[in-house]
């Protein structure tokens, strides 16, 4: 549903005419995934996708959120105020994420699946109805964080039973990681693997970087275009796909637990992260507080952050970008006002 990065097929399609190519797309993590490799050996090809596809799966279904999964198991022992023993894979998944939500100063916290509930979007199908403010505002007291979660080898307790995970905003990341390094364990070298619009490249197509659109949030079709490096990893976090309108006003999936509301001064925010054993994390988890830290404080938290590649859209769709990310764009017409940040 959140397809936040358009992949140039055609150009993947003509560059790759001596390669044999393979390419197979899923529906997962409610949005849709696609891995395309280049491999001379066919069968090697079609036998690295079926596995990352089957992680994927397996992923989807152990943390979906609000079906019956280990982390539903876990959200129902919480607000229980219990104990629950989970599976070292997610006790260390909570591990990672309290790391990346203090990081990004709390504004990105996968604690709060009770104010995403609230909000219609634990469905797959948004029913468009406001919550009422008063439930907002009485979950808003009750504080819920990830930060309550306390991790005892694989025994989890939280200090607030008001707390749910929802890993929505995170879990696509983790799985770009996993499927790299499935396709580098069986002998793939170059690959474009995409997970609803979080995208990272593995080598090239016969020699040539890969090359992405990343979508402009109001207009069809690519704002820019960027090459990928090996290893490298981008993500958009938009207010495009995954929202509702009520009265003429849109609301977005992107909740900032300051308010309880959808931040609504950002359309999107694109990072692109260097190789590294977690690029593909940082490109989900990573967009998500800049996108919600607003016009005064998103490019100080960026740098706390230690992101440098960063473009954000504004609300009145001003263009913001880093130095160093816009020496790597290539823009498709001329952007009506782009203002370069340090």
């Amino acid at each position: 549903m959140r397809t936040v990065l358009i992949l140039l097929l055609a150009g993947v399609l003509a560059a790759c005419g001596r390669t044999p190519l393979q390419e197979q797309q899923a529906y997962v993590f409610g949005t849709r995934v696609e891995v395309i490799i280049v491999s001379a050996e066919a069968e090697q090809g079609r036998q690295a996708i079926a596995a990352v596809l089957r992680e994927f799966d397996r992923m989807h279904r152990a943390y979906h959120a609000w079906q019956p999964s280990e982390l539903s198991a876990l959200n129902a022992a919480i607000a229980a105020g219990q104990p629950h023993t989970v599976t070292p894979e997610l006790a260390e998944l909570i591990r990672d994420a309290q790391d990346l939500s203090a990081q990004g100063e709390h504004l990105f916290d996968p604690g709060v699946g009770q104010l995403i509930r609230l909000w219609g979007f634990q469905a797959d199908e948004f029913k468009g109805e406001l919550p009422p403010p008063a439930a907002i505002a009485s979950l808003l007291k009750k504080k819920p964080s990830l930060a309550d979660i306390v991790v005892d080898g694989t025994t989890v307790t939280s200090r607030n039973a008001d707390v749910a995970l929802d890993f929505g905003g995170y879990l696509k990341g983790v799985a770009l990681d996993r499927a790299a390094a499935i396709l580098r364990a069986q002998g793939i070298k170059n690959a474009l693997i995409n997970i609803g619009g979080n995208v990272m490249a593995l080598g090239s197509r016969e020699g040539r970087a890969w090359r992405i659109g990343i979508q402009h949030p109001r207009q069809p079709g690519p704002l820019a275009t960027v090459q990928l490096a090996d290893g490298e990893a981008i993500g958009t976090s938009g207010d495009y796909q995954r929202y509702f309108e009520v009265d003429g006003k849109r609301y977005a999936h992107l909740l900032d637990p300051r308010n309880g509301y959808p931040a609504d001064h950002t359309q999107a925010v694109t990072v692109l992260i260097p190789a590294g054993p977690r690029a593909g994390t940082l490109s989900d988890a990573a967009s998500k507080p800049i996108f919600i830290a607003g016009d005064e404080g998103w490019a100080k938290l960026a740098g706390k952050m230690g992101l440098t590649q960063v473009l954000r859209i504004d609300g009145n769709n001003r263009i913001f970008v880093s130095e160093t990310l816009k020496k790597r764009l290539d823009f498709i017409g001329q952007p009506t006002e782009i203002t370069v940040i340090p």
